[in-house]
């Protein structure tokens, strides 16, 4: 396959570029950029040094046209103008901007302050939750790549709502992230003096992510629930923890919810569920397309404590998109991403 992507010089850009080097399917990369056209790539990280030594190319549709494949991976905004001519004209499209992930346009427009894009290509986009929506994803021209957030929050919590095991009229999730989940672009919020050996929260009760968790649990559990969602940065780089907190519906179990989990995704390679809260850390994912999932039940308040981590950059970004692009192309989930996490 011949791969194309917009945003390269953004961390989810790079974190594809690294396994789509290795995927066996791939074999051309070009890299876009609407600001930096004729720059090697490879002189901006120097990590890519024989192996990314192209320069960065102008975004034009008649090229993007050309490739089977068009990853974007820009800031929320651009691909709403970007991707609309190029639906149906050829290569598949994956966007991990968030430009598609809200049906509602409205509601897009309200939360992430732009413009939407124009309703009749939302309607046409997929939702890429692989494990849950893997046969719409198969024949999707274009796919919502799911947030980083929610990727977590709903593999850890869909499986036990559809079952109806935990009460989804008081959903509570805590939510922390490594710092870059902020994008490469300097700020004072991710400036090293403002971060380091310090704990925040941000965009309370604000955040984009709110309403695309909302939606998907409504279309894969059949549950209409407004959520009280928060998220915090994390002095380190890499890597999401959610933790969900949710009352026990009558006379279930804990070891109903680990049935549950178990059986739900038995077949799934990506998500593993742990037992041992021990071995349940952002560094047991690192650099890797895993998402582990825990869950305890307090047995003196009835509530269940569901735990899910992932990398941000890769089950949250880049290695969900290239599942995805696997499961369009017929190829294992697994293809160029069946790598060992980086634990140290």
């Amino acid at each position: 396959m011949k791969v194309g992507i917009v945003g390269a010089t953004g961390y989810g850009g790079l974190e594809l570029i690294r396994f789509l080097h290795n995927h066996q399917a791939v074999e051309h990369i070009d890299l876009f950029t609407s600001s930096e056209e004729g720059v090697v790539f490879s002189s901006k990280f120097g990590h890519l040094v024989n192996i990314a030594d192209t320069p960065l190319q102008k975004i034009d549709d008649e090229t993007l046209e050309k490739f089977d494949v068009v990853f974007t991976s820009t800031p929320s905004g651009v691909t709403s103008e970007l991707l609309p001519p190029l639906v149906g004209k050829g290569p598949k499209l994956i966007d991990l901007s968030g430009d598609y992930r809200l049906k509602d346009p409205a509601s897009y427009e309200a939360w992430y302050g732009k413009k939407a894009a124009p309703p009749e290509i939302i309607q046409q986009s997929v939702y890429g939750l692989t494990e849950w929506n893997a046969d719409n994803v198969k024949n999707a021209s274009l796919i919502a790549n799911p947030g980083c957030y929610p990727t977590a929050v709903l593999l850890s919590l869909l499986p036990l709502l559809k079952e109806k095991l935990i009460d989804s009229n008081f959903l509570v999730i805590d939510a922390k992230s490594g710092i870059s989940g902020a994008g490469n672009k300097p700020s004072q919020t991710t400036h090293f003096s403002e971060v380091n050996e310090s704990f925040s929260i941000y965009k309370t009760n604000t955040h984009q992510h709110i309403p695309e968790i909302e939606q998907a649990i409504s279309m894969f559990a059949g549950v209409d629930t407004a959520i009280s969602f928060n998220t915090h940065l994390v002095p380190m780089t890499r890597g999401i923890l959610t933790t969900a907190y949710a009352p026990m519906m009558p006379d279930v179990t804990e070891s109903q919810l680990v049935a549950c989990l178990r059986a739900t995704y038995e077949k799934h390679p990506f998500v593993r569920i742990i037992t041992d809260v021990n071995n349940l850390a952002t560094n047991r994912v690192r650099g890797s397309n895993y998402c582990d999932i825990f869950v305890k039940v307090d047995s003196r308040t009835k509530r269940a404590t569901i735990v899910a981590v992932i990398d941000n950059l890769v089950k949250g970004a880049a290695g969900q998109a290239i599942q995805n692009m696997n499961v369009q192309f017929g190829l294992p989930q697994t293809t160029g991403l069946d790598v060992v996490p980086f634990f140290i």
